[in-house]
Protein backbone atom coordinates (compact mmCIF):
# COMPACT_ATOMS: atom_id res chain seq x y z
CA UNK A 1 0.00 0.00 0.00
CA UNK A 2 1.59 3.60 -0.47
CA UNK A 3 1.49 4.13 2.96
CA UNK A 4 4.19 1.49 3.47
CA UNK A 5 6.44 4.46 0.82
CA UNK A 6 8.58 6.79 2.83
CA UNK A 7 10.08 10.09 1.09
CA UNK A 8 13.68 9.04 2.46
CA UNK A 9 15.79 7.20 4.55
CA UNK A 10 15.79 9.01 7.67
CA UNK A 11 11.67 8.97 7.74
CA UNK A 12 11.68 5.52 6.65
CA UNK A 13 13.49 4.83 10.19
CA UNK A 14 11.63 7.15 12.01
CA UNK A 15 10.41 5.89 15.51
CA UNK A 16 11.86 2.65 15.04
CA UNK A 17 15.61 3.45 16.47
CA UNK A 18 16.77 3.40 19.95
CA UNK A 19 20.34 2.71 21.78
CA UNK A 20 21.10 -1.40 22.48
CA UNK A 21 18.78 -2.68 19.63
CA UNK A 22 19.29 -5.51 17.29
CA UNK A 23 19.58 -5.12 13.80
CA UNK A 24 19.62 -7.45 10.81
CA UNK A 25 21.24 -6.09 7.66
CA UNK A 26 21.23 -8.12 4.21
CA UNK A 27 24.35 -7.59 2.10
CA UNK A 28 27.51 -9.97 1.02
CA UNK A 29 30.59 -7.26 1.14
CA UNK A 30 29.61 -4.61 -0.42
CA UNK A 31 26.87 -6.04 -2.86
CA UNK A 32 23.15 -5.69 -1.80
CA UNK A 33 24.02 -3.71 1.18
CA UNK A 34 21.14 -1.27 2.39
CA UNK A 35 23.40 1.96 1.64
CA UNK A 36 21.21 4.79 2.14
CA UNK A 37 19.63 2.80 5.26
CA UNK A 38 23.01 2.49 6.98
CA UNK A 39 23.72 6.14 6.85
CA UNK A 40 20.49 6.84 7.81
CA UNK A 41 21.39 5.01 11.00
CA UNK A 42 24.77 6.34 11.78
CA UNK A 43 23.33 10.18 10.73
CA UNK A 44 20.65 9.13 13.88
CA UNK A 45 23.76 8.67 16.31
CA UNK A 46 22.09 5.26 17.92
CA UNK A 47 24.73 3.35 19.96
CA UNK A 48 26.01 0.76 21.32
CA UNK A 49 24.46 -1.24 18.38
CA UNK A 50 24.37 -5.54 17.74
CA UNK A 51 24.42 -6.11 14.02
CA UNK A 52 23.67 -9.82 12.86
CA UNK A 53 24.96 -9.67 8.86
CA UNK A 54 27.67 -11.51 6.69
CA UNK A 55 29.83 -8.82 7.25
CA UNK A 56 30.89 -5.41 8.38
CA UNK A 57 31.16 -3.96 4.78
CA UNK A 58 35.10 -2.29 4.58
CA UNK A 59 36.65 0.60 6.06
CA UNK A 60 34.08 3.21 5.62
CA UNK A 61 31.51 1.28 3.89
CA UNK A 62 28.30 -0.10 4.58
CA UNK A 63 28.50 -1.21 8.46
CA UNK A 64 32.09 -0.09 8.00
CA UNK A 65 30.62 3.21 8.67
CA UNK A 66 29.13 3.22 12.07
CA UNK A 67 31.78 0.94 13.06
CA UNK A 68 34.01 4.40 12.62
CA UNK A 69 31.34 6.24 14.76
CA UNK A 70 31.94 3.96 17.26
CA UNK A 71 27.88 3.15 17.36
CA UNK A 72 28.32 -0.83 17.12
CA UNK A 73 28.82 -2.84 20.30
CA UNK A 74 28.13 -6.17 19.10
CA UNK A 75 28.80 -8.15 15.61
CA UNK A 76 27.23 -11.69 14.84
CA UNK A 77 28.87 -12.40 11.30
CA UNK A 78 30.84 -14.74 9.33
CA UNK A 79 33.45 -13.19 7.28
CA UNK A 80 34.94 -10.15 8.46
CA UNK A 81 38.60 -10.10 6.89
CA UNK A 82 38.15 -6.73 4.78
CA UNK A 83 38.38 -4.59 7.13
CA UNK A 84 40.49 -3.13 9.18
CA UNK A 85 39.14 -1.12 11.70
CA UNK A 86 36.72 -4.44 12.37
CA UNK A 87 39.86 -5.79 13.38
CA UNK A 88 41.79 -3.53 15.11
CA UNK A 89 38.52 -2.94 17.74
CA UNK A 90 38.07 -6.63 17.82
CA UNK A 91 41.82 -7.57 18.69
CA UNK A 92 41.66 -4.07 21.41
CA UNK A 93 38.59 -5.47 23.01
CA UNK A 94 36.68 -2.70 22.51
CA UNK A 95 33.84 -4.84 19.77
CA UNK A 96 32.40 -7.80 20.48
CA UNK A 97 32.04 -10.18 17.45
CA UNK A 98 30.10 -13.71 17.81
CA UNK A 99 31.51 -15.55 14.65
CA UNK A 100 28.69 -18.19 13.24
CA UNK A 101 29.51 -20.11 9.73
CA UNK A 102 27.64 -18.08 6.82
CA UNK A 103 24.85 -21.23 6.48
CA UNK A 104 24.46 -21.48 10.05
CA UNK A 105 23.55 -17.63 9.92
CA UNK A 106 21.76 -17.80 7.07
CA UNK A 107 19.89 -20.53 8.72
CA UNK A 108 19.27 -18.55 12.40
CA UNK A 109 17.75 -15.65 10.11
CA UNK A 110 15.60 -17.66 8.39
CA UNK A 111 14.60 -19.70 11.43
CA UNK A 112 13.82 -16.65 13.31
CA UNK A 113 11.53 -14.62 10.32
CA UNK A 114 9.67 -18.21 10.78
CA UNK A 115 9.40 -17.97 14.17
CA UNK A 116 11.23 -21.21 14.72
CA UNK A 117 13.64 -20.46 18.18
CA UNK A 118 16.33 -22.83 17.61
CA UNK A 119 17.19 -25.99 15.59
CA UNK A 120 20.54 -28.60 15.45
CA UNK A 121 23.39 -28.31 13.22
CA UNK A 122 26.65 -30.50 12.51
CA UNK A 123 28.31 -27.11 11.43
CA UNK A 124 30.66 -26.35 13.81
CA UNK A 125 30.58 -29.49 15.58
CA UNK A 126 34.34 -30.13 17.96
CA UNK A 127 35.65 -26.38 17.05
CA UNK A 128 34.86 -22.97 18.97
CA UNK A 129 32.20 -22.10 17.51
CA UNK A 130 30.59 -24.66 20.16
CA UNK A 131 31.77 -23.68 22.33
CA UNK A 132 28.49 -23.24 25.58
CA UNK A 133 26.31 -24.93 22.99
CA UNK A 134 24.22 -27.61 23.47
CA UNK A 135 25.50 -30.96 22.03
CA UNK A 136 22.86 -33.47 20.91
CA UNK A 137 23.31 -36.60 19.04
CA UNK A 138 20.99 -38.14 16.17
CA UNK A 139 21.77 -41.46 14.56
CA UNK A 140 24.18 -41.53 16.20
CA UNK A 141 26.25 -38.22 14.89
CA UNK A 142 26.45 -34.95 17.46
CA UNK A 143 25.07 -31.44 16.53
CA UNK A 144 25.04 -28.50 18.15
CA UNK A 145 22.20 -25.83 19.04
CA UNK A 146 21.47 -23.12 17.32
CA UNK A 147 19.13 -20.35 18.12
CA UNK A 148 16.96 -18.04 15.64
CA UNK A 149 17.79 -14.37 15.47
CA UNK A 150 14.73 -12.46 16.23
CA UNK A 151 15.71 -8.90 15.02
CA UNK A 152 13.97 -5.81 16.49
CA UNK A 153 14.44 -4.50 12.61
CA UNK A 154 15.57 -5.64 9.34
CA UNK A 155 17.29 -3.00 6.63
CA UNK A 156 18.10 -4.88 3.18
CA UNK A 157 18.40 -3.54 -0.07
CA UNK A 158 16.60 -4.94 -3.54
CA UNK A 159 16.09 -3.85 -7.41
CA UNK A 160 12.21 -3.35 -7.41
CA UNK A 161 9.47 -3.54 -5.07
CA UNK A 162 6.04 -2.44 -5.77
CA UNK A 163 4.15 -0.32 -3.13
CA UNK A 164 2.58 -3.04 -1.34
CA UNK A 165 6.02 -4.08 -0.46
CA UNK A 166 6.72 -7.41 -3.21
CA UNK A 167 9.81 -7.59 -3.62
CA UNK A 168 12.52 -8.66 -6.55
CA UNK A 169 16.66 -8.91 -5.46
CA UNK A 170 19.39 -8.64 -8.66
CA UNK A 171 21.49 -12.10 -9.01
CA UNK A 172 23.88 -12.31 -6.41
CA UNK A 173 22.70 -9.03 -4.70
CA UNK A 174 19.76 -11.38 -3.12
CA UNK A 175 21.87 -13.05 -0.83
CA UNK A 176 21.35 -12.43 3.11
CA UNK A 177 18.82 -9.83 2.26
CA UNK A 178 16.05 -12.33 2.28
CA UNK A 179 16.74 -13.91 5.30
CA UNK A 180 17.84 -11.09 6.91
CA UNK A 181 14.19 -9.14 5.99
CA UNK A 182 12.37 -12.14 7.67
CA UNK A 183 13.77 -12.41 10.99
CA UNK A 184 13.03 -8.28 11.62
CA UNK A 185 10.11 -7.49 13.95
CA UNK A 186 9.68 -4.30 11.69
CA UNK A 187 11.55 -4.51 7.95
CA UNK A 188 12.71 -1.51 5.98
CA UNK A 189 13.39 -2.43 2.52
CA UNK A 190 15.82 0.16 0.25
CA UNK A 191 14.91 -0.09 -3.44
CA UNK A 192 16.70 1.22 -6.51
CA UNK A 193 12.86 1.26 -8.51
CA UNK A 194 9.46 1.58 -7.29
CA UNK A 195 6.78 0.20 -9.48
CA UNK A 196 2.80 -0.34 -9.42
CA UNK A 197 1.42 -3.45 -8.01
CA UNK A 198 0.65 -5.78 -10.59
CA UNK A 199 3.63 -4.79 -12.49
CA UNK A 200 5.89 -7.78 -11.07
CA UNK A 201 5.91 -11.41 -12.29
CA UNK A 202 4.06 -13.16 -9.41
CA UNK A 203 6.20 -15.87 -10.09
CA UNK A 204 9.61 -13.88 -9.92
CA UNK A 205 8.64 -12.50 -6.03
CA UNK A 206 11.36 -12.93 -3.89
CA UNK A 207 10.02 -11.42 -0.84
CA UNK A 208 6.67 -11.17 -0.19
CA UNK A 209 4.76 -7.52 0.98
CA UNK A 210 3.77 -9.20 3.65
CA UNK A 211 7.24 -8.83 5.41
CA UNK A 212 7.31 -5.25 4.51
CA UNK A 213 6.47 -2.39 6.68
CA UNK A 214 8.09 0.62 4.75
CA UNK A 215 9.83 1.07 1.67
CA UNK A 216 12.17 3.97 0.22
CA UNK A 217 13.87 4.63 -3.50
CA UNK A 218 17.45 4.78 -2.64
CA UNK A 219 18.86 5.57 -6.13
CA UNK A 220 20.59 6.73 -7.70
CA UNK A 221 23.71 4.80 -6.54
CA UNK A 222 27.43 4.48 -7.42
CA UNK A 223 28.45 1.22 -7.85
CA UNK A 224 31.43 0.49 -5.60
CA UNK A 225 33.87 -2.00 -6.33
CA UNK A 226 35.63 -4.33 -3.43
CA UNK A 227 38.66 -5.63 -5.34
CA UNK A 228 39.49 -3.75 -8.04
CA UNK A 229 41.49 -6.29 -10.59
CA UNK A 230 42.68 -4.57 -14.38
CA UNK A 231 44.93 -6.15 -16.64
CA UNK A 232 47.10 -4.61 -19.43
CA UNK A 233 45.30 -3.23 -22.66
CA UNK A 234 48.30 -4.76 -24.81
CA UNK A 235 47.85 -7.75 -25.76
CA UNK A 236 51.07 -7.61 -28.26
Amino acid sequence: MAEKVYPDAPSALSGLLRDGMLIASGGFGLCGIPERLLDAIRDSGVKDLTFASNNAGIDNEGIGKLLRTRQVRKMIASYVGENKEFERQYLAGELEVEFCPQGTLAERMRAGGAGIPGFYTKTGVGTLVAEGKEVKSFNGQDYILEQGIFADLAVVKAWKADTTGNTVFRKTARNFNVPAATCGKVCVVEVEELVEPGSLDPDAIHLPGVYVQRIVVGAPYDKKIEFRTTRSTDVG
